[in-house]
């Protein structure tokens, strides 16, 4: 005897139209998803490498000036700068988030910042590394290559409120993009170090 194949009712085909519906939806907003992503990597590893072409020359510069290891100048700048997307690196110049004053509401009215405005990039590189050349244990590792000596001397200071972890994300950082093979050029450390300071600086700070 033959078996009758069951009709589907209106109720049913409707549910099933529904959820075939959801699951194209699903699928479409997956691949829009991702899309976005694979994008926003795209653009941050562009964003990264645009930021590393412009500043290794600048890090591996004052470096040598200095005898502040270039891995250390690159990498803080890159942590707390965003690689120079953050709010502080586009409007205040301010790439290593050094407290300090600036015109913020007048550039953003509405808007306020803790942190120091300076007149050009430039500037907040070389007023990082003057910083650091005024610290007491400045001449204990000056010309010293090893970055981790360096950022242990920081962290004990109180350069980042969050401790180890600052440790740890600049670490994190100049291993990724081995930062570390700039330090190698740390061959003519200047026994003077004030001249270069003052290049990009308001007047009055000089």
């Amino acid at each position: 005897m033959l078996k009758t194949k069951k009709k589907l009712s209106p109720d049913t085909k409707n549910t099933t139209m529904k959820r075939s519906t959801f699951f194209k939806r699903q699928v479409w907003l997956c691949a829009v998803l991702l899309l976005l992503m694979l994008s926003n990597v795209g653009f941050a590893q562009q964003t990264t490498n645009s930021y590393l072409k412009k500043y290794k020359p600048v890090s591996v510069e004052l470096m040598q000036e200095t005898g502040i290891p270039a891995s250390v100048i690159l990498g803080v700048a890159m942590l707390e700068s965003g690689t120079g997307t953050s709010r502080n690196a586009k409007l205040l110049h301010n790439h290593f988030g050094i407290v300090g004053s600036n015109s913020m509401a007048k550039i953003k009215p509405g808007h306020h910042s803790v942190y120091k405005q300076y007149v050009t990039d430039l500037a907040s590189y070389e007023h990082f590394v003057e910083l650091l050349a005024k610290k007491k244990w400045f001449g204990q590792v000056k010309g010293n290559p090893q970055f981790t000596v360096w950022l242990q001397k920081m962290n004990h200071s109180g350069y980042s409120s969050a401790g180890h972890e600052w440790i740890r994300r600049v670490t994190s950082i100049i291993n990724r993009y081995k930062l570390y093979k700039l330090d190698a050029g740390m061959d003519s450390v200047a026994t003077e170090s004030s001249t270069w300071l003052t290049v990009g600086m308001p007047a009055n700070e000089r």
